[in-house]
């Protein structure tokens, strides 16, 4: 959402005729047609006159004439480091979105890119940072000049300048970024400029929306929808929790506000959903409630510090509650524990299934992450966890989060190459002991038609456990497998591992 291009469209306008009105001499007339009759009949009628409203609606022009002054439009000088560059593949780009495939251009780029700071920079050599411009939308939230705006809009930024709607523009400093939410602060300076506020009630689905920022450089601009769904997870984001709103959110929108009917923000606008790039209707925006803590704690420490729990997690899902005995399908299954992490000393184990944290339900996955990011670091969280068929609590004294944290508790057991002497299983599935000793058995081959392939089993992955008990023989693979049949059962819990991930897989059972 960062391009300043503006694309010229084209429109092709219709219209069906769903009556046809006919004026002969200042009367008006109709022609009526009915189901029964062949013919038209043609009767004469007044003018219909529309009775005025003794109130009319008055529109959104006060509310936008009264926040206008607030919302910024930011503009971006930026630079692209070589290392982003090569993580891109070490392409450089043009930026020509609309150039098609095999067109003589790319050629071109391709054999004389490097002379303009390529894929291999001047002479061959690495790759020369990419200067570029963009500009998105903000707000200011204090009298002071502390600013709002996305993460993604200033990220690499060299500079950035802050505009607002009367043409005034100020140099801003970056106060702190938080990638995770996608939220940045900036600082202005003043002592008395315009300024809103964040909601301070919840909104909710149905409720009026006005989306105000900079769609492709345009300036301030205004558009109108509502709230059309909450709690919504998008791809590629580790927060998980945003607004849809249907107002046209646009290129260079990203950072801006949307406003309640009370000129309060509602969330900052992040993200759309579009298949051809531009606005269909389907927009996402960061709540209030969180903008509010990550924003304070930009502003206070320039970081945002987070809970850590150190368990890789993974959602319930139906057959996994069956195979252990959960009513609900709901919750998050630990697959792994971090080493050093401070959910092991406390005593969670894999296999775990978190139901709840602090009394409070706990739905999937995403909901545990963000329930125990909110959390500060080294406060003492309560676990109600699902374990051998009953409930019990842990308490866990919580870890600061960081990315190297969270890549180790998402290292599993990685699989071994296969060994000799294969054998078959009841449930589709060829599997061999490791050879290393190390413990489990590997998948040499799957029934295509079996319940193992539906649920994606695969040559290759190693199965550890069956029912948070480890099987490192086929004769134990089948003892566990009737030990589930025995308890009423008819889906086991099955703890696999793939490319290093543990994950937890409810495999249904054949009846005997």
């Amino acid at each position: 959402m960062r391009s300043t291009i503006l694309k010229r469209t084209s429109r092709w306008l219709g219209a069906s005729a769903l009556a046809l009105l006919v004026g002969i001499g200042g009367v008006s007339t109709a022609f009526v047609m009915t189901g029964q009759a062949a013919t038209a009949q043609v009767q004469n009628a007044a003018q219909i006159t529309v009775p005025q409203a003794t109130q009319p609606q008055a529109g959104f022009a006060d509310l936008v004439e009264a926040v206008k002054p607030a919302v910024v439009s930011i503009l971006v000088e930026a630079e692209e480091s070589p290392s982003n560059m090569q993580r891109r593949g070490g392409e450089f780009d043009f930026n020509f979105p609309d150039l098609p495939e095999g067109h003589p251009f790319h050629d071109f780029f391709d054999q004389f890119g490097d002379q303009f700071g390529g894929r291999n920079g001047p002479n061959g050599g690495q790759p020369t940072p990419r200067h570029f411009m963009a500009a998105g939308s903000g707000f200011v939230i204090s009298a002071d000049g502390y600013v709002v705006t996305n993460n993604h809009v200033v990220q690499d930024a060299t500079k950035v300048t802050v505009v607002f709607d009367d043409g005034t523009e100020q140099v801003a400093k970056i106060v702190g970024t938080d990638e995770r939410t996608d939220l940045a602060v900036l600082k202005i300076e003043g002592t008395d400029l315009p300024f809103v506020n964040f909601e301070t009630e919840a909104s909710r689905v149905g409720d009026w929306v006005v989306a105000v920022g900079n769609p492709f450089g345009l300036g301030g601009t205004v558009t109108v929808g509502v709230i059309s769904g909450s709690g919504r997870n998008i791809g590629g984001s580790n927060y998980g929790d945003f607004l849809q709103i249907d107002a046209a959110v646009n290129t260079g929108n990203s950072g801006g506000p949307a406003f309640n009917t009370k000129g309060e923000v509602v969330g900052v606008n992040t993200a759309i959903y579009s298949p051809n790039g531009g606005n269909v209707g389907i927009a996402f925006a960061i709540p209030a409630a969180t903008v509010k803590g990550i924003v304070g704690q930009l502003i206070e420490d320039g970081t945002v510090t987070r809970g850590y729990l150190g368990v890789g997690i993974q959602d319930v899902n139906r057959d996994i509650a069956d195979g252990v005995g959960l009513a609900n399908a709901k919750g998050a299954i630990v697959s792994n524990v971090a080493e050093d992490g401070p959910a092991g000393p406390a005593g969670v184990k894999s296999g775990d299934i978190i139901t709840a944290v602090d009394g409070d339900p706990i739905d999937d996955a995403l909901d545990l992450s963000r329930t125990i990011a909110g959390k500060s670091p080294d406060s003492s969280v309560e676990l109600t966890i699902w374990r051998d068929g009953a409930e019990t609590k842990v308490s866990v004294k919580l870890g600061t989060l960081n990315e190297e944290q969270v890549a180790q508790a998402d290292q599993g057991q990685p699989p071994v190459p296969p060994a000799p002497l294969p054998a078959e299983t009841s449930v589709g599935l060829t599997l061999v002991p490791n050879a290393d000793g190390a413990g489990g058995l590997l998948v040499q081959d799957v029934e295509p038609e079996s319940a193992a392939a539906q649920k994606g089993l695969a040559v290759g992955d190693a199965i550890l456990e069956v029912n948070n008990k480890p099987v490192n023989s086929l004769e134990e693979f089948e003892a566990a497998l009737d030990a589930v049949k025995e308890q009423g059962r008819n889906t086991a819990l099955i703890k696999a591992s793939r490319d290093g991930n543990d994950r937890f897989i409810g495999l249904p059972l054949a009846a005997d």
